[in-house]
């Protein structure tokens, strides 16, 4: 592709660029011409907003309540001093009259921000005073030029407004300063711009040309012609993206050789038939798909999605004596020491007519038996290893591992993933989460993986019931707890965690304990459970607790992930506000493990609970400022109103908002600056097809349409696709 030369110069070329100010770019990473025309704007002053001072007042009468925008002239400015109060006011004038700009916080800034004669767009929400003058109080405001005062009004021009850091102020550079150069180098220079993306991908999808574009967004010509110029930056970025996951997917399903396993014995049919429950449609499902994928010679590459509670580990302990079968070896990787140790209980009492070795691998330090351990392992004397990180320690050897199963998928980094699949030559990789992904995120972050569902959860499983309470009602809550215990019932009572101050929520458990110890529950038995345990203090707590030594235990978010206790069916989760909707809903998902009617009960302060149970919350009417305001009540109101993973998996992304929501640390992929996956869906869909379509037909990119793909990902997309090798 390469760079037309014109774009290379020094900003310091540019028309009121000196030294000082080519300095100041420099120290934001703007070098070049070329740099500079893709620092974008990052919002626009619309003319569609625009109204006069008269219409304001006329709005006001009709009942409008909203936020308008005005542009007027300074005409004076004033600190008022009003017994022990003061406030800044500037009064400005439009075509059709006046109004004043008041501050009452921040005077001593706005003294010197305003000047007589200069204009300035003002947006805020107007009134009227008591002197029948038009006022708006603390506003948002912009300084502009007189010319593009007249030009915004009479024509509709769209004024674009740049990030000014303090390296450009100290350049001597605001608003006007930043909107004239870009004018003139983007006047003079996008004309040189070269296409970024196959010129078939750009036809097919009527993509804007790069340098329209870039002209566009920084000088829209029109509404319509600004959407354009988004949407081809917002396709680019999801196409490079999906390209990415498109190669990583081609990578390791087409050029590494996997195991090619056949059911070929009575290992796996005769536990099948030892089961005491029925698989679910789902699960069968999911194992036919899964056998299918172990018959191939290529490597599995398949994630597993279930509900929490749907039933995932007895579909990969089956997938795993498939292996074994056939002769293999068998890792299962999960987040926590817990619930490793968890794991190893079940499938080895699962196990234990079939003749079936296992181990648990933790860490900590060396003894005689993980020596014994390690050496069995490497031997090929044991079939599964369960365990935590500790797998992947470069202690640990495999004889010949087939299958690795990886638990709580997003709790684990792309590095660690490869480091466990790279133990042995190409094994077949099983991945399971019980926190359902929306499907804009399975289609970038697991687009490599084959997406299989478990979406339904035992015959015998009743919906659980979930309560929003204030604070007040704890009194009422504790009745309800210790009525049940009479019914077989047990039930967890959690505090929340909060990583800066752990100390502090520790210390509020232990509290909490003594007190209901002593108070609501002096007659039953309590337990309590916290991070800060050793893993074998934790494991002794669950024990005596699954032995229904304890009637409730008092725990943190420690039991958030996979423990599994029938008799447990009441979670009571206090300041249900600090918690994320998907540690809610995993939370949630310790109770309702048997036959049992089961209760989940939110707890939260009074105005949260109010606001939860009474409002109705409609994401389509809502403006982002709504959400943002109204975040922790939407998110208790959806986990009563919801039972569904999924549902609120796709509510958890709309509240996130845009940002860094892949988690670059673990996926391998790089972060959005234009794209919004919980508006642009549509555009991510036809980006995928493109670019799995592309890849798919010249996975080496050796068509000459395709050079500028292969030197783009190349030149910026390096690391991403060496991840993308290993993940």
């Amino acid at each position: 592709m390469g760079i037309h030369s014109s774009l290379t110069q020094s900003v310091h070329y540019l028309n009121s660029v000196g030294e000082k100010r080519a300095k100041a770019f420099s120290d934001i990473g703007i070098e070049t011409i070329y740099d500079l025309l893709y620092y974008f704007p990052t919002r626009y002053l619309d003319r569609s907003t625009l109204i006069d001072s008269n219409k304001v007042f006329q709005y006001i009468n009709n009942g409008y309540d909203g936020e308008v925008t005005i542009i007027g002239k300074v005409t004076a400015k004033d600190h008022v001093r009003y017994h022990k109060k003061q406030f800044f006011k500037v009064s400005f004038v439009d075509n059709e009259g006046t109004f004043d700009c008041v501050w009452f916080q921040g005077v001593k800034y706005f003294k010197n921000r305003f000047n007589p004669g200069e204009f300035y767009a003002i947006s805020a929400k107007p009134s009227i005073t008591k002197y029948g003058s038009l006022q708006f109080s603390h506003p948002d405001f912009d300084r502009i030029e007189e010319e593009e005062s007249e030009e915004f009004k009479n024509t509709g021009k769209i004024i674009p407004f740049y990030r000014i850091p303090k390296e450009l102020k100290s350049g001597k550079l605001g608003d006007i300063g930043m909107r004239n150069i870009l004018r003139n180098a983007v006047e003079e220079y996008s004309q040189y711009l070269t296409e970024t993306m196959p010129e078939k991908v750009v036809k097919e999808h009527n993509l804007m040309p790069i340098w329209e574009a870039v002209r566009n967004l920084h000088l829209p010509e029109s509404h319509e012609k600004l959407k354009l110029a988004r949407n081809r930056f917002k396709f680019e970025e999801l196409f490079y993206i999906e390209c990415l996951v498109a190669l990583k997917k081609e990578i390791r399903s087409n050029k590494i050789s996997g195991h090619q396993f056949k059911i070929k014995g009575n290992l796996v049919s005769n536990f099948y038939k030892s089961l005491p429950f029925q698989l679910t449609e789902a699960q069968l499902k999911v194992l036919s798909e899964i056998k299918v994928d172990m018959a191939l010679p290529k490597p599995m590459n398949r994630l597993v999605q279930g509900d929490v509670g749907s039933g995932k580990t007895i579909v990969a302990l089956i997938a795993m004596l498939i292996a074994i079968e056939n002769g293999y070896q068998c890792a299962i990787m999960a987040p926590t020491e817990i619930l490793a140790s968890q794991h190893f209980k079940n499938i080895t009492n699962m196990l234990k007519e079939t003749g079936v070795r296992t181990e648990l691998l933790l860490g900590g330090p060396k003894s005689k038996a993980k020596k014994k351990s390690l050496e069995e392992i490497g031997e090929g004397n044991v079939d599964i290893v369960i365990g935590t990180h500790a797998v992947l320690e470069d202690t640990v050897s495999f004889k010949n591992l087939g299958l690795a199963v990886i638990d709580e998928q997003h709790r684990f980094g792309v590095l660690q993933r490869s480091k466990l699949i790279n133990k042995n030559i190409s094994p077949d990789v099983l991945v399971m989460t019980a926190t359902p992904i929306p499907r804009t995120l399975s289609m970038t972050v697991y687009g490599d993986l084959d997406l299989s569902l478990i979406d339904m959860l035992p015959a015998n499983r009743k919906p659980i019931q979930t309560a929003l309470r204030g604070e007040n009602k704890l009194p009422d809550i504790y009745k309800f707890i210790t009525d049940k215990i009479a019914e077989g019932y047990q039930s967890y009572i959690v505090y929340p965690l909060v990583e800066e101050s752990e100390k502090l929520d520790l210390k509020a458990a232990e509290e909490q304990f003594a007190e209901l110890k002593e108070t609501y529950f002096k007659n039953y038995k309590v337990g309590l459970l916290h991070g800060r345990m050793k893993w074998q203090e934790k494991e002794d707590a669950m024990l005596r607790f699954a032995a229904k030594e304890f009637d409730i235990l008092i725990s943190t978010t420690v039991i958030e992930v996979g423990i599994d206790i029938p008799d447990a069916n009441i979670i009571l989760i206090n300041d249900a506000h600090r918690f994320g909707l998907s540690q809610l809903h995993q939370l949630r998902g310790r109770v309702g493990r048997s036959d049992k009617k089961a209760y989940c009960i939110l707890v939260t302060k009074e105005q949260f609970a109010t606001k939860s149970n009474t409002m109705n919350f409609d994401f389509e009417y809502l403006s982002r400022a709504e959400i943002e305001r109204h975040k922790s009540a939407i998110r208790l109101n959806s986990m009563v109103k919801t039972s569904s993973g999924f549902d609120l998996s796709e509510i958890d992304l709309k509240l996130r908002g845009p940002g860094n929501i892949f988690g670059t640390e673990q996926s391998g992929l790089p972060a959005l600056m234009y794209s919004n996956l919980t508006e642009d869906q549509n555009i991510l869909v036809d980006a995928k097809q493109a670019a799995f379509s592309l890849v798919e037909a010249d996975p080496s990119m050796k068509l000459p349409d395709n050079k500028i793909l292969k030197e783009i990902l190349m030149r910026h997309y390096r690391e991403n696709i060496i991840l993308s090798q290993i993940g």
